[in-house]
């Protein structure tokens, strides 16, 4: 008998999850790797309302024995299920043997509220907004809330879910003890469509006798200056908590816990003020002891407010992880200090906040700011924050070692300058630890090479993803923006998911992005989400996020669930490129090649004319949109939208190059051609032609990329698929201004925003809008994964693998690993003498295409005996330079002969 199936999961990769979203969910499994188990004949799932009847009486579904590879995505085909409804299921194999596996491990899934219906509870709160506390740029801040609610259990607890949500952030307790580890939920939506809900497992914290629920409350995203004061979040309208307590007792009867007018509230606690962009003010004075336990006199506590829900604002459970604390980083160095003041430096910019442990003096306002890079003479440098104060404050009570961390905020920063601790302690390391903050994604990738820059820059990428996959994908961590701009967000969509599982955060981010949408007759989708700007205006390039990011994601992971979820939002951003088009040729606005190096008039949207690039990216998401309907079956579509791709690219070629393939407008740039060559716009005949003025125009540019965010994630691309691989490594492995090392020279720990954000001699760039941790850039990411190491899909989902590593002079090793849907992927290789290693593993039920780089005329060694000795690789193709084999799942080590 087979081994059991591993890393049972449903829908976008979660295991065993809580209030799960999805009433009609697919399930996927992974076969164990072992050296004989090459794929999977037939699958069968079973379903159960306990475990107690799997895997022989399955009372809710069994799917019998289907005889397919397929153990990915398969679809539910049982009853409708319900909220609260708990699921137990299993899944067993057979070989590509028709030998049996024995059953997995049992499973489970619990449904949460998924209906409005579903709630009995009502919205509560405090009126904070009539205190009128007027803030940065004069907007409305809120008092956090301390809110608490008493009730008696006449037995013990069986069961208990907390159900809970607010309009704005919380953090919840029970008799005194936190429930989670979760922070500033619920997360970022558009709260006017839609506010995500969450499941808490209470039932140990729950005894018979007295119980106290307590939360507090703040402003986050909902109430927060982050929102600007825009109509969609009733302007600033005072934060509100919604939770419900279903608790089943030990005789089997029933008790519901609501908010509603019970509850009392307070704003006289510690946290006096608390906002995303500011910081938080913390007073010790203040401090409410026992307010969250069950003999604590709530008596003086106002009443709360009540607002009934609005039926039009759906409640749903979150459909992709909360964010947590990840990550603890030491103080690497004290590189400044005084009698009042000291800065540290953690020697990593990152996002998150500080744990404070700092000898401090009654009466004395410990100030707590953050800063990215030190100025060339060393002094704290905040100006790129802009109005962003990104400062806590913490006054002390008494003389002690203060022990704190803000709770109700987020920063991004590498250093920290402390003032006000007690004078007489001369500062030490210990002092701070930076708790790093983000969703709680897993990474799934690894990169190393035997270059030290190159692997400083994997580094720079996944700090970059980090810092910015804040609930939602954020353009920057630290100043007063942190917002869900959609072109940043769909060049890093590749590289971010070869580095971490990001299936289920792009899946629940692409939700809002329909749901804005849907404000919008014309179909325009907004350059950010949640939209907070309400400008209603879009972008090429941006936009088109709504089609490039399912398409990405379905490539990835072979899902056909997302292209099927987004494919109206897709037909109506095309609906809308259309509108905005004159005989195919898009007037709509652009933000362009944004932040392209050395502009011709300064301008932040670089050289490439926006008509051109707004016509490549409608004829782009045109060709997608055919495919993905071929793909989903709607054939009268797929031809629809293949037609107007090609009208469209015929469009763009006579509008935009001449004949002999140069671009018409200006001097041309490389992302004008890089956008005609990658999105398949010119003809056969001007296709070589402008391949030609793009080699040109970048060794014009002795050999440095001149591209902005849109063309930079096209250039390693195009340069790909030309066999350019010796001009990729050479721009790629560049040190002057622009290059990936050039940041890397100056003391990049994270991507930048600009080519040129910083540097060591003249310090910040004059711009203010300047972040040094940004992620677009990051999108090189994804030709370190599939040409350095080798490891490229040839099939959705990686259900068919291309290994095809490019060494170059630069580099004697590299190496990669990815976990697919099917398993690891791994290839690794290196360089000596003559002599070319390279070791790669094949996950079952995937088989893989290897292409070698070799001098053919000389042996060809698989673990260590010739190719004919054996058999599962396949010799399929011998060119001068390079071996093309097959081979099914299993590890293998390859040795040729580079001379």
């Amino acid at each position: 008998m087979e081994r059991a199936p591993e890393s049972l999961v449903l829908s976008e990769g979660f295991k065993n999850p809580l209030g799960f979203y999805d009433a009609a969910p697919t399930f996927s499994w992974k076969l164990p790797q072992t050296n004989t188990l090459k794929s999977q004949s037939a699958y069968q799932i079973v379903m159960a309302s306990s475990p107690e009847l799997l895997p022989e009486e399955a009372d809710i579904w069994d799917s019998e024995k289907q005889a397919t590879d397929q153990s990915t995505w398969v679809n539910y085909g049982g009853g409708k299920l319900s909220s609260r409804q708990k699921v137990y299921w299993q899944v067993r194999y057979w070989s590509q043997e028709g030998k049996e596996s024995q059953w997995s491990e049992i499973n489970n899934f619990e449904l949460g509220l998924l209906s409005n219906k579903d709630w009995q509870a009502r919205w509560v709160g405090l009126p904070t907004a009539k205190d009128s506390i007027k803030g940065v740029g004069n907007f409305l801040m809120h008092r956090p809330q301390y809110l608490r609610n008493q009730f008696d259990l006449p037995s013990n607890v069986r069961s208990a879910r907390l159900y809970i949500t607010a309009k704005g952030i919380f953090d919840v307790h029970l008799n005194g003890e936190d429930v989670s580890d979760d922070v500033m939920p619920p997360g970022w939506t558009p709260y006017n469509k839609r506010i995500e809900t969450l499941t808490y497992d209470v039932t140990d914290q729950l005894s018979s006798g007295k119980n106290t629920l307590a939360v507090e409350l703040a402003s986050g995203w909902h109430s927060g200056r982050i929102s600007r004061g825009t109509a969609i979040y009733d302007n600033f309208a005072s934060p509100k908590l919604l939770c419900q307590l279903e608790i089943t007792l030990e005789d089997g009867s029933q008790k519901v816990i609501l908010s509603d007018q019970n509850w009392k509230g307070s704003t006289a606690g510690p946290i006096r003020l608390a906002g995303i962009y500011d910081g938080e003010v913390y007073d010790a004075n203040y401090e409410i002891p026992n307010w969250m336990a069950n003999d604590f006199d709530d008596a003086s506590w106002a009443r709360v407010e009540v607002e009934e829900l609005d039926d039009e604002v759906l409640l749903e459970p979150k459909r992709h992880t909360a964010v947590k604390q990840k990550l603890e980083v030491p103080v690497a160095e004290i590189v400044a200090e005084n009698d009042t003041a000291a800065i540290f430096d953690f020697g990593q910019n990152m996002v998150g906040v500080p744990l404070i442990d700092v000898p401090m003096r009654k009466g004395d306002t410990l100030r707590i700011r953050f800063s990215e890079m030190l100025a060339p003479d060393g002094s704290f440098y905040t100006d790129n924050y802009r109005s962003a104060l990104s400062t806590d404050l913490y006054i002390a009570a008494e003389d002690k070692n203060v022990q704190w961390s803000p709770k109700f905020t987020f920063h991004g920063y590498r250093y920290i300058e402390l003032t006000g601790f007690d004078p007489s302690r001369k500062p030490r390391k210990n002092w701070l630890t930076g708790l790093v903050q983000y969703s709680d994604i897993e990474q799934q990738g690894t990169f190393t090479s035997s270059n030290e820059k190159l692997n400083q820059l994997q580094s720079n990428i996944i700090w970059g993803l980090r810092s910015n996959f804040f609930d939602i994908p954020t353009d920057c961590p630290q100043r007063d923006e942190r917002l869900g701009w959609t072109g940043d967000a769909q060049v890093i969509a590749p590289t971010s998911i070869f580095n971490f599982d990001m299936h289920a955060f792009w899946a629940a981010w692409l939700q809002s992005l329909r749901e804005t949408q849907s404000e919008h007759e014309n179909g325009l989708i907004p350059f950010i989400i949640p939209d907070v700007l309400q400008n209603n205006n879009a972008s090429s390039g941006w936009g088109d996020a709504g089609v490039i990011i399912p398409w990405d994601i379905y490539m990835r992971t072979g899902d056909k669930a997302i292209l099927a979820e987004n494919y109206d939002m897709m037909k109506k951003w095309i609906a809308y490129h259309e509108s905005v088009s004159e005989n195919y040729i898009s007037t709509m606005f652009s933000f362009a090649d944004w932040l392209q190096p050395f502009p011709a008039n300064e301008n932040k949207k670089g050289d490439t004319p926006a008509r051109l690039i707004n016509t490549a990216y409608f004829a782009h998401a045109a060709h997608l949109t055919s495919r993905i309907a071929g793909i989903l079956e709607k054939t009268e579509d797929q031809q629809k939208y293949e037609d107007l791709y090609k009208t469209v690219s015929n469009a763009f070629e006579q509008e935009f190059f001449e004949e002999d393939g140069s671009i018409k407008e200006g001097q041309g740039t490389q992302t004008g051609y890089l956008l005609a060559i990658e999105f398949d716009l010119l003809s056969e005949e001007k296709k070589p032609k402008a391949i030609t003025h793009l080699l040109a125009k970048i060794h014009e540019a002795d050999d440095h990329l001149r591209t902005g965010f849109l063309g930079t994630p096209l250039l390693f691309k195009v340069l790909d698929e030309l066999g350019e691989i010796d001009l990729m490594y050479r721009i790629l492995f560049q040190e002057s201004y622009p290059s990936w090392f050039y940041s890397i020279n100056q003391g990049a720990t994270t991507m930048w925003e600009r080519w040129n954000s910083y540097s060591k001699t003249e310090g910040y760039n004059s711009e203010s809008m300047n972040s040094l941790n940004h992620y677009a850039y990051g999108a090189i990411g994804e030709w370190m994964y599939e040409r350095i190491a080798g490891i490229q899909l040839a099939a959705p989902g990686y259900k068919s693998i291309r290994i095809a590593p490019m060494p170059h002079e630069k580099l004697s090793a590299a190496a990669a690993t990815l976990d697919t849907p099917y398993g690891k992927v791994a290839s690794s290789w290196e360089h000596k003498g003559s002599a070319f290693h390279l070791e790669i593993t094949v996950p079952p039920n995937t088989s893989a295409m290897v292409i070698l780089p070799a001098n053919t005329g000389k042996p060809l060694t698989v673990d260590g005996r010739a190719l004919e000795e054996n058999p599962e690789v396949k010799l399929v193709n011998t060119e001068k330079q390079a071996f093309t084999l097959r081979v099914p799942a299993g590890t293998y080590r390859f040795q040729s002969s580079l001379n």
